[in-house]
């Protein structure tokens, strides 16, 4: 990569991964000061653009900008020239004549960040916040921050190389087809050693997975026992055109973490999701609130790494790619 916009994970590599998360460990222990906050980039205006829902990625990223004593704009699609019928390359554009020097940008639509990057003629770098069913990378290096911290806390984990998932067999298991985060997440827990698995229905999977790092199963139950992470993902249905299953009481029943099936787990084994989670149809609340459930530690995670990614784009030059 250039070094200058975070558009997907291939950008980054497995040293490239390395470097967010060592730094983002640096950066956790700033969020626990009575005053957590740095002047690492005092004087950068980062523009927060996001033209779908958002409440985790929105806030943590406007969080790392303001401890990282950036300033912080926040762009309403709502309320904007687009209403009038502005096109978005003249509001980029716009956004881009002010003087800033980073959009985070999240869009329902696949490659708009990279399209937006295209359109920029400055210094200004992009970070893709999740784009359509494409890819979510800063949720991806947040999820594999949090699995080394707490498998080195839970278990003296320690590695072959430092913050690499080698050895671990990771199954992330729903619907991949529509998903982001599963495209993110399984590149960079394969950059970083781990083997992954997708559990889904037939209708649930990508028409192709060819080049895909990945086994595939229809078996939960037969997985589970040789599982060290479960990563839910949540039913896209905002994004299915059709129907891709009978019912969610369906779904639950073969691939739903129930409280029967998790005790299926070994018993070191983790379980993740990326948000927002609906209990009771990808996991059932009493797994979600369980001692092995990590999903509040994500969210945790989240403003460290966004951190150590706004530093490493407009503090210190350049992200490391592949």
């Amino acid at each position: 990569m250039s070094g200058r916009h975070l558009l997907g994970v291939g950008d980054l590599g497995a040293e490239g991964i390395g470097e967010v998360l060592r730094l983002a460990e640096t950066f956790e222990e700033v969020g626990r000061r009575p005053i957590p906050r740095v002047p690492a980039l005092r004087g950068k205006t980062v523009v927060s653009t996001f033209f779908e829902e958002s409440t985790r990625t929105r806030l943590s990223f406007e969080l790392a900008a303001k401890r990282l004593s950036a300033d912080l704009s926040t762009f309403s699609s709502a309320s904007s020239s687009l209403k009038k019928g502005e096109s978005l390359r003249d509001t980029v554009l716009t956004i881009e004549a002010m003087g800033v020097d980073a959009f985070v940008v999240r869009h329902a639509c696949a490659g708009v960040p990279a399209q937006v990057a295209g359109w920029l003629s400055g210094e200004a770098s992009v970070v893709n916040a999740g784009d359509g069913a494409h890819e979510h990378p800063t949720q991806a290096l947040l999820d594999c921050y949090t699995l080394v911290r707490e498998r080195r806390a839970r278990f003296g984990a320690e590695p072959q190389r430092p913050l690499a998932l080698a050895g671990l067999h990771v199954a992330i298991v729903g619907d991949i087809r529509h998903s982001r985060v599963a495209r993110s997440c399984l590149l960079a827990f394969s950059a970083l050693g781990a083997s992954v698995t997708l559990v889904a229905p037939p209708t649930l999977l990508p028409p192709a997975l060819e080049g895909w790092p990945v086994e595939v199963s229809h078996d939960l139950d037969a997985l589970l026992p040789k599982c060290d992470v479960v990563y839910l993902l949540r039913l896209q249905n905002e994004r299915m055109e059709g129907q891709f299953l009978p019912s969610p009481r369906e779904y639950t029943a073969t691939y739903g973490l129930t409280a029967e099936r998790a005790r299926l787990l070994g018993p070191s084994a983790l379980v993740m999701h990326p948000g927002p989670v609906r209990r009771g149809v990808e996991l059932a609340a009493e797994v979600a609130d369980g001692p092995a459930s990590l999903v509040t530690s994500q969210v945790a995670s989240g403003v460290a790494v966004r951190m150590a990614v706004l530093y490493l784009l407009l503090g210190s030059g350049a992200l490391v790619g592949a």
